[in-house]
């Protein structure tokens, strides 16, 4: 690095530092955060407000063993499921935490260093990373009770020794927010006697000390060696949670974000294409906090589609869906959402706690409940008892809509997937998505926690099987999903910064326009999220007569002789002035 550069860096770092820890040794602290990411000899600016990614970016979300095979390490049977099932069609993967652990099937981290041996080694996760933009789990806010620097905490032995937050058993820990109803405080025994250690999320999971530095820099640590080893996306998982201040809610204080700021510029210098997106369950205007400037995370999770595209496709109406994307800032260059609607976790609600009503709220947690799925709780500030997510499998979410289980079924769980593929952003699908996994009741019970429901472990040789049956309703959704896909990567005009606009069709209809960064290509997307055919005019859609216009998903054209469309129930139309690579 030139001298200038690494002055540059060495100023940036410090005033980052400075924020966090205003009362140590900036300059200190900085040059051994400098030098931990390696950053001595790099030779790479930092390059701010661009893209690292296109229309052709679809990902994939699993766990290393989602599908395993006999005599075959699951990380070798996932990469030959994503070849020869899912080749070109997606180009990323994110890799549920693939460490050993102690619980939370992964995200409680006992050594962030090694390849959980059930999974494979970091050869496996080598290959991978060869072909696909792999994303991997910063497990950062907290540890296992298992891990290391816990074990030598309880000894006071370093590293570890003042890794984590201790308090008295009576403090008042009223105003922290929490995800959970366990306690806050879990009751660990030391060679210094019984200590009261924070644990957000569970007794098994004890969070970091960040008001030591030493903590930030084992982090910063982990993260190079993540890089080094083929992760193209870190995805910082609760990070909102991140710094604790005792009379505060202990979420999305100024230090968090700042911390976040400071991995964004030491990741860049050293990685300038590498991606970091923040994983913020979170109401939406908190959740967009994340982008900063642009100079956070490049992308932040869409937390309330979920829950809002559920609304719309079991209640008949986009009006709260339609609302929400009229809210939402365009992404800046340089940014993304990370579109979803299914994950190994549940359909969290707090996101759309300021979108829909209380009773909006009950409907869904109702119904959920009708088709099979469970309700995770959570308490507020005040200890009230509230729902936090609901957990299903999504294909079995979209059994029926408020009028009961009925037979749309299939289309309603495509519409909600086309909605996602058509937004601006990225899209992420989960793998049991791809191939209408159900609820998994036997894995319910054998681990008796309610998101074991949507984590079910496919054979790879039944798997096969049921997507080469041609009648069975996961072979139906595979073969309609990978043509959307195919569809999708095609189009300029879904590029994740393309330009978006909210059409007001009907509430039956959610409709938008997208439109390539060029302008060469328009795509009008209609989407009736009804059990009743709608019809619509031309004339309130503005088409541009001199055009000719086409489904990409039928092939249809639509000409001046039609001065009208109708949707069937749950049908969706990518309406198209200009198609590319003769995709139809």
């Amino acid at each position: 690095m030139s001298a200038p550069e690494k002055c540059a860096l060495d100023v940036l770092v410090k005033a980052h530092v400075e924020q966090i820890y205003p009362q140590l040794p900036s300059g200190k602290i900085a040059d051994r955060l400098i030098k931990t990411m390696g950053l001595s000899d790099c030779h790479h600016p930092a390059l701010t407000h661009r893209n690292h990614w296109s229309e052709v970016d679809i990902w994939i979300i699993s766990y290393g063993d989602s599908v395993s095979s006999n005599n075959e390490k699951p990380l070798r049977t996932l990469a030959r499921f994503l070849s020869s099932e899912l080749e070109p069609l997606i180009n990323g993967i994110h890799i549920l935490p693939f460490y050993p652990h102690s619980s939370d099937d992964g995200f409680s981290v006992i050594d962030y260093g090694q390849v959980d041996k059930r999974l494979g080694d970091w050869s496996d996760i080598a290959a991978i990373a060869q072909n696909y933009k792999l994303m991997s789990d910063l497990v950062l806010n907290h540890c296992s009770v298992k891990n290391c620097w816990f074990e030598n905490f309880k000894q006071q032995k370093e590293p570890g020794k003042n890794y984590f937050i201790t308090v008295p058993k009576d403090t008042d820990v009223s105003k922290v927010i929490r995800p959970r109803t366990s306690p806050l405080l879990s009751k660990v025994e030391t060679v210094n006697g019984t200590q009261w250690v924070w644990s957000t999320f569970s007794e098994d999971q004890v969070d970091l000390n960040y008001a030591n530095p030493d903590v930030l820099v084992e982090i910063l640590r982990i993260i190079k060696d993540y890089l080094d080893k083929g992760t193209k996306i870190i995805r910082l998982d609760a990070v909102a949670f991140l710094w604790k201040e005792l009379g505060t809610s202990c979420m999305h204080l100024s230090q968090t974000h700042e911390v976040v700021r400071l991995i964004r510029t030491l990741v860049e210098h050293y990685s300038p294409d590498a991606i970091i997106i923040t994983e913020t369950n979170v109401p939406y205007h908190e959740n967009l906090s994340y982008f900063g400037n642009a100079n956070e995370a490049h992308g932040v999770y869409n937390f309330p589609l979920p829950p809002l595209i559920l609304h719309a496709l079991i209640c008949g109406t986009s009006k709260h869906l339609k609302a929400w994307q009229m809210s939402m800032p365009p992404a800046q260059t340089g940014t993304f959402y990370l579109n979803f609607i299914a994950s190994h976790d549940g359909i969290g609600l707090r996101p759309v706690e300021d979108l829909l009503s209380e009773e909006d709220i009950a409907t869904l947690v109702q119904h959920i409940e009708n088709f099979g799925g469970k309700v995770s709780w959570r308490s507020d500030s005040e200890m009230n008892t509230k729902p936090y997510e609901l957990n299903i499998a999504l294909f079995d979410a979209f059994k029926g809509c408020c009028d009961g289980i009925d037979e749309w079924q299939i289309d309603r769980f495509l519409c909600a997937h086309a909605i996602m593929l058509s937004l601006e952003g990225i899209p992420a699908l989960y793998i049991h998505s791809m191939i209408a996994t159900e609820n998994d009741y036997e894995g319910l019970n054998r681990h008796k926690h309610n998101r074991a429901i949507n984590r079910y472990k496919w054979n790879y040789e039944q798997l096969k099987h049921v997507l080469d049956d041609e009648l069975s309703h996961h072979a139906q959704v595979y073969t309609k999903m990978t043509h959307l896909l195919a569809l999708r990567i095609k189009q300029p005009a879904f590029h994740p910064n393309a330009a978006q606009y909210t059409l007001h069709v009907c509430d039956e209809v959610f409709a938008f326009w997208r439109q390539s960064k060029n302008r060469d290509q328009c795509i009008f997307c209609l989407h009736n999220v009804s059990n009743k055919t709608v019809i619509i005019t031309l004339a309130s859609l503005n088409l541009i007569a001199l055009n000719t216009w086409v489904d990409l998903i039928t092939g249809d054209v639509v000409d001046d002789s039609d001065d009208t469309l109708s949707l069937a129930p749950y049908q969706f139309i990518w309406l198209t002035n200009k198609l590319f690579d003769s995709q139809i």
